[in-house]
């Protein structure tokens, strides 16, 4: 059984406000860290109303709804998360911030065993490892969106994780998030991704060079693959922006023509048309 009771979280946004929401679910104590308190406050807010619409839905009772905001706690300084036993970061996909992110973290947290990991879906662990004193005890944890429903989580040891690292990430997911753990090599993509984005770039290679209608495309794949959503609109829940960049991680990485981002997809971010978060990607959301 696993000795973590203290989870600090980096970021509120769609994935770090759902791992927030699995741990406390669980019955961890969460802290939840933003840059700013704008940014805090709707990290809050959608934090609190995605308990409200599962109590509302019989998946919580409303004392355990109750419990569960009490387990959550919020804060703009990652200097309060000096006794969490594991932190998990899940910023924006982008190896500079996150890099800083954990040379910070290094700095403030305070607990000689605490696991710092990363919710990155394409950024080479052993990158972010080496920014620290501590990379022995850098790991990924790959939750997948949104994280309250998905079953699966990557754990990704980078080239110094230590094995008691390793173990004891395992005991959290399995053991008290109830979820179910994959290993994955540390490489650009890991499992899910490297087979999943080169789907998703075909489709919207297809679209974009005319072959079939982005209903047609999606439609092919729900009702001739029976794929619970078709890939435009899984782009536009993903995120466009998060698309491109895995893409662009993976492509520097392996250098092949599958994982170049397509032009379309790069304008698209340009324009801020970046999905169901901005309200418009390939479809309106309106």
């Amino acid at each position: 059984m696993t000795d973590i009771e203290r989870v600090g979280v980096v970021g509120c946004g769609q994935m770090g406000a759902g791992i927030a929401e699995v741990c406390a679910r669980s019955g961890l104590e969460v802290m939840v860290a933003e840059t700013t308190g704008e940014a805090l406050e709707l990290g809050r807010t959608r934090l609190i109303n995605s308990l409200d619409k599962a109590a509302e839905r019989g998946k919580l009772t409303a004392q355990e709804r109750d419990a569960t905001v009490d387990r959550l706690s919020f804060t703009t300084d990652l200097g309060a998360f000096a006794d969490r036993d594991v932190v998990i970061e899940a910023v924006v996909e982008n190896e500079q911030v996150k890099t800083e992110i954990f040379q910070i973290l290094d700095q403030v947290v305070t607990r000689p065993d605490a696991i710092l990991a990363s919710n990155t879906s394409s950024i080479p662990l052993v990158k972010l490892a080496v920014a620290t004193s501590r990379p022995d005890q850098v790991v990924g944890i790959h939750f997948f969106n949104p994280a309250p429903v998905q079953r699966l989580v990557e754990i990704i040891p980078a080239l110094t994780t230590g094995d008691g690292t390793i173990q004891r990430a395992e005991e959290l997911v399995v053991d008290v998030l109830g979820k179910h753990p994959i290993r994955a090599q540390d490489r650009s993509g890991f499992v899910v991704n490297a087979l999943l984005i080169p789907y998703l770039l075909s489709a919207v290679r297809m679209f974009e060079s005319g072959i079939a209608s982005r209903e047609d495309i999606d439609s092919g794949m729900e009702l001739g693959c029976a794929h619970p959503m078709g890939p435009l609109r899984l782009c536009d829940l993903i995120g466009l922006d998060t698309v491109a960049s895995i893409a662009d991680s993976m492509f520097q990485e392996y250098k092949e023509g599958l994982y170049a981002a397509p032009p379309l997809l790069q304008r698209m971010v340009d324009a801020g048309r970046l999905g169901r978060k901005a309200g418009s990607g390939f479809y309106d959301y309106g």
